[in-house]
Parts: C-alpha cells; structure tokens; sequence
C-alpha cells in the first residue's frame, strides 16, 4: 500500500482551498522538517500574500532565512512582522521579533 505522506495531504488540501492560511503554514512546516529551507521561504512567501495578518509566518520566514544565510532579508521579515504583531495585538510575537532583530549579527 502507497501512504500518503503528510506534505502530500497538504498539498491536496491546498488545491481545493489555495488560500487556507493553516494548510499553507503547514507545508512550510513540513519543508522545515524535511531540511528543504528555501522551499519553506517560497511556502512563506506566499503564505504572506495570501494571509498578511499571520504573524507566525514572518517568524518563522525570518528564523529559516537565517539558516539560509540571508540575514538582511531576515531582518526585513520580521520588521515587517514587528509591524503586523502590533497592528493586531500580538504583543508577544512583537517583542520575540523584535529580539530576534536585536540579536541578529
């Protein structure tokens, strides 16, 4: 028998509703469990389109730009989340990006 893998789900799920922003933020996930970081930065990209209110998604595009080695657009990533976190009262987010820009080298 030929299981599906949960990325497959995903993308199944997404055909059907292309800009569900839970579905799009859990392939990303998925590429991040699977070490595929810039496939994870297009999935957040586009997620970030789709849904520009979802704050996790400019934390976790600035933590997996690091990885890539690109901080300056990391930077931007969560400058921008810093900005949307505190339009919508995510204080928490706010301030754990906020950090993150701080410590960034």
């Amino acid at each position: 028998m030929n299981a599906k893998t949960r990325k497959q789900q995903i993308e199944e799920m997404l055909v059907d509703d292309p800009n569900d922003p839970f579905l799009r933020y859990g392939l990303a996930m998925e590429y991040v469990s699977a070490g595929d970081d810039a496939a994870a930065v297009r999935c957040l990209q586009e997620l970030i389109t789709v849904a520009p209110d979802y704050v996790p998604a400019y934390q976790h595009l600035g933590q997996t730009l690091v990885r890539l080695e690109r901080s300056a657009e990391a930077r931007q990533a969560w400058t921008q989340g810093v900005q949307v976190a505190h339009r919508t009262g995510n204080q928490h987010a706010r301030d754990e990006m906020q950090g993150f820009i701080e410590n960034l080298s």
